[in-house]
């Protein structure tokens, strides 16, 4: 007793850590009673200590002079205040409003006043209440597989658990379903379609819970065999349809160019086509032989044709040269109209002459 009475003390006690979630608000105690020594000005001193022994201690709050320094510490502005407005009347306790994980850390309360002085640590943590989990499913949902139910969250602080159940149905977990708390997963071994339904996750912390569904459908099994079947059987018609089209189309290009090869190709064994020049040169040098006076109508034999002018000419004959070609005989010259006309000759006017010669 007679040394509460001749010092400084802070009579708060507790060793325990402050748990706190996120976003809330905690009150930091730290009251204190002065000795009748203590005469000199009341200094107040909130400050979150390093960690470690290379940073330096963050002061959080001040109270000197009769006069509070609220935001002496940037990351905490306007987030610290001291709970009552006189902090000398014993009570040096402070509030922390809108908690951030980055808050957590050991926080100290110096109370000085000469020569007098006291302090007390206290230690706080603020907790991140999970986030909302993400449920999956790994492996494929068919009877007789293995699969597994995974539960996670982004954020939260540990130690967070995992508790899985069946909220359809039976309501009952599969008989081969193994949990593990910890991680957040149910690994089922050769899942059947009873295994079907709606399943809950909740995660969990000593701050918050929070949850996800998953809705889990086991199909029955595939016919793989059917299925491999049927790939080769379509593989094998793909192959057929383009081996068809690839001989129609050779088929096509081989016909064409035959054709184009027949239609440029010169036969040697086929004569040319006949044709009248023979004939037609042999009427031109009668006419050219004949004077005006012999091929007047007076002196024209009668219209007849002779049987030997009327064979038609031998290949040879056409093939022969014009050089080499015989000339007709003089009186093969004189040809009837009607054998002209045949040949193809044009009839021309010739004007009549008297004996002298002159026209008439």
């Amino acid at each position: 007793i007679p040394d509460l009475m001749f010092s400084l003390v802070i009579t708060s006690t507790g060793t325990t850590p402050i748990e706190v979630a996120s976003g809330q608000t905690v009150k930091l105690d730290c009251q204190f009673n002065l000795a009748q020594a203590d005469s000199g000005p009341l200094d107040i001193e909130w400050s979150l200590l390093a960690a470690d022994n290379q940073n330096e201690d963050k002061v959080v709050i001040l109270y000197s002079g009769d006069r509070v320094y609220e935001n002496y510490y940037p990351p905490m502005k306007d987030r610290v205040h001291f709970s009552t407005p006189d902090p000398k009347n014993g009570d040096a306790s402070i509030n922390l409003s809108m908690l951030k994980s980055s808050d957590s850390g050991t926080y100290q309360c110096k109370v000085k006043k000469a020569p007098g002085i006291s302090s007390r640590k206290m230690q706080l943590i603020v907790m991140v209440r999970p986030s909302k989990p993400r449920c999956t499913t790994e492996g494929q949902a068919e009877e007789g597989k293995n699969i597994v139910l995974r539960c996670s969250t982004p954020e939260g602080t540990k130690p967070i658990q995992y508790k899985w159940d069946k909220i359809t149905d039976s309501k009952l977990l599969p008989a081969s379903a193994v949990l593990d708390p910890v991680e957040g997963t149910i690994n089922v071994r050769n899942v059947s379609t009873s295994a079907s339904g709606t399943y809950r996750c909740v995660a969990s912390n000593r701050v918050g819970t929070d949850e996800c569904l998953l809705v889990l459908k086991v199909t029955p099994p595939q016919n793989t065999a059917g299925m491999i079947a049927g790939i080769i059987i379509t593989l094998l018609l793909l192959l057929l349809i383009v081996a068809i089209l690839v001989f129609c189309w050779l088929r096509v290009r081989r016909r064409k160019k035959y054709e184009k090869e027949i239609c440029n190709e010169i036969r040697e064994d086929v004569p040319p086509p006949k044709s009248r020049i023979s004939t037609a040169r042999s009427f031109t040098i009668g006419s050219q032989r004949s004077s005006l006076g012999s091929m007047s109508p007076s002196n024209l034999p009668e219209y007849t044709l002779k049987s030997q002018y009327d064979k038609i000419p031998s290949s040879e004959e056409y093939e022969r040269p014009p050089s080499q070609a015989p000339l007709p005989p003089p009186s093969a010259m004189r040809m009837g109209g009607p054998s002209l006309n045949r040949m193809g000759a044009i009839p021309v006017m010739i004007p009549a002459q008297n004996r002298d010669g002159s026209i008439v």
